[in-house]
């Protein structure tokens, strides 16, 4: 058996409860070396056999599953965040479903999640944006060309930036010619929910200088959008006013 585990945002209490079991259980660990806090390592029992996949292909990871499953253990992949955003997980599943070995997924803390935290903010805000965009700016890997930066930032919603801080100067002219005000604000959140994690607030028109400024070219997330900003309606919720399932309206 195969357990996909979401190791969390970076803090390594930050793995849910039913990750946490699966890696102390696990006889063969594999996990996103690039990524993944090693503090989650010392969860691992004694003799447990632990690969780090950033050295690895993805033939040369599933050469292990095969090997551990010949073997009668249970492996354990550990990815980074959560790995359903960025994970590559489903070509493992779909190998995994090719040779009959079976497998299942436990969600993580995504660092789109964690950054939100960190900035302590919420990225759906009445009258600002109820739309959350994550997304990456095209590099090394292309993008789908209905995907661009500069046709997503038409929508004006709340943008959520991985593997994008090495692109920041091509990434803030498509922001801004996508509709992004210069002065609508942006975070770049370095390490989210680790213990050397950095807060850097700028705007769109400053997010390169801020990031160069800073020496940052990885590992961080930038954040688009007014629900950084100071000016937002109030939630319906708990508004005295407004009649919900559970109160009445006051009068």
């Amino acid at each position: 058996m195969v357990h996909f585990v979401g190791a969390g945002s970076g803090a390594p209490d930050l793995i849910t409860v039913r990750g946490q079991r699966l890696l102390r259980e696990a006889d063969v660990v594999i996990y996103a070396g690039s990524l993944v806090n090693p503090a989650l390592l010392e969860e691992t029992k004694p003799g447990c056999e632990i690969h780090d996949s950033a050295k690895m292909t993805l033939e040369q990871v599933i050469g292990v599953v095969k090997a551990a499953e010949a073997a009668g253990k249970t492996t354990v992949r550990l990815h980074t965040g959560d790995s359903s955003i960025y994970g590559a997980v489903r070509e493992q599943f779909d190998e995994l479903e090719v040779l009959g070995i079976d497998y299942d997924v436990t969600p993580g803390v995504s660092a789109f999640c964690g950054a939100a935290s960190s900035l302590r903010a919420e990225y759906t805000l009445p009258d600002v944006s109820q739309t959350v965009i994550i997304t990456r700016a095209a590099g090394r890997t292309p993008v789908p060309e209905r995907e661009s930066i500069r046709s997503l930032a038409a929508h004006g919603a709340t943008m959520v930036l991985f593997l994008s801080t090495s692109l920041t100067e091509k990434l803030q002219a498509e922001l801004l010619a996508g509709g992004y005000a210069p002065e609508t604000p942006a975070a770049v959140v370095y390490k989210a929910t680790w213990p050397e994690e950095k807060v850097f607030r700028c705007t769109v028109g400053t997010l390169h200088e801020t990031v160069t400024a800073n020496g940052l070219t990885k590992t961080s997330l930038i954040v688009v959008g007014g629900c950084l900003g100071d000016k937002y309606d109030r939630s319906k919720l708990y508004d005295p006013g407004f009649t919900t399932e559970f109160r009445a309206a006051e009068k």
